[in-house]
């Protein structure tokens, strides 16, 4: 699953093509992706100007007048800007004509995305019990560091990886972010939440800053299903330093990385290294 880094990247790139442009029609090849499209996204937003496109965790929001039309790329989906007569591929669901002459052209093969509608002055529910934002630049947050994941992680006694994967806790650290900044901040996944001292949870908090910015700044984490708008892969694959190496030597001090599963999901660290 495209995670924040790579959602981050796909807002920027296609910022420049729709912020200020105006919506023409919309075609929708499907009346539902993981929940039916609600009727506003074909009744309210054409003929809307986009005033600009925001991220809350994973999801993008098209903002307008009229309401926010609210996207999710699921498993497998993408979202490319094309010209308006651009051939239509197996599982391009949804067109969103501008008056540039292109679509913005939602495809997803699993369809484990959404598009839904926000109405003005509302949160949508899938949106309201969101945690904070790790980048304070990316929606004016900065109530996330260290001293903050110490008081909410008191008393919790599931593994810290668990805790910093959840979604109400902090947004968009997931599997593969995790795993590298439990790592750079030296402690082990397995620990208990509640164990984890406030010291420690500045470490962390920087390095989820640290390793997400990276990420955004080298283009997200090429996964199978995951390639940019403009159809270049990421590179932040490339610096992994354990995600996906179990079995192989820990980057610092040589030791063979541990490989196991945590709350159902991969989990590579390094015994000696991680605490």
């Amino acid at each position: 699953m495209p995670e924040l880094p790579e959602v981050e990247t796909t807002r920027r790139g296609l910022l420049p093509h729709l912020a200020g442009r105006r919506v023409e029609r919309v075609l929708l090849r499907r009346p539902d992706l993981r929940w039916p499209i609600p009727h506003e996204v074909e009744t309210l937003l054409p003929e809307q100007r986009i005033d600009g496109i925001r991220r809350r965790a994973k999801y993008l929001l098209l903002d307008t007048a009229a309401g926010s039309a609210l996207l999710h790329l699921g498993m497998s989906g993408s979202l490319r800007v094309l010209p308006e007569d651009t051939p239509v591929r197996p599982h391009d669901h949804v067109d969103i004509t501008l008056d540039s002459g292109h679509v913005l052209r939602f495809n997803d093969p699993r369809r484990f995305g959404c598009l839904l509608w926000q109405a003005p002055g509302h949160i949508h529910p899938l949106l309201a019990a969101l945690g904070p934002e790790p980048l304070a630049d990316a929606a004016g947050d900065a109530s996330f560091d260290g001293n903050y994941l110490f008081a909410v992680s008191r008393g919790r006694s599931a593994p810290v990886k668990t805790f910093l994967m959840d979604q109400a806790i902090v947004v968009g650290v997931g599997n593969i972010y995790a795993a590298e900044a439990l790592f750079m901040a030296g402690i082990s996944p397995l620990r208990a939440a509640g164990k984890v001292s406030r010291e420690r949870y500045a470490a962390l908090a920087d390095a989820v800053k640290s390793i997400l910015a990276a990420a955004i700044a080298r283009g997200g984490t090429t996964l199978r299903d995951f390639i940019h708008p403009d159809g270049a892969p990421g590179y932040f694959v490339q610096a992994l330093l354990v995600y996906g190496r179990g079995g192989q030597p820990c980057p610092r001090c040589g030791r063979t990385l541990k490989h196991a599963n945590i709350g159902q999901r991969a989990t590579v660290w390094c015994t000696h290294c991680q605490r």
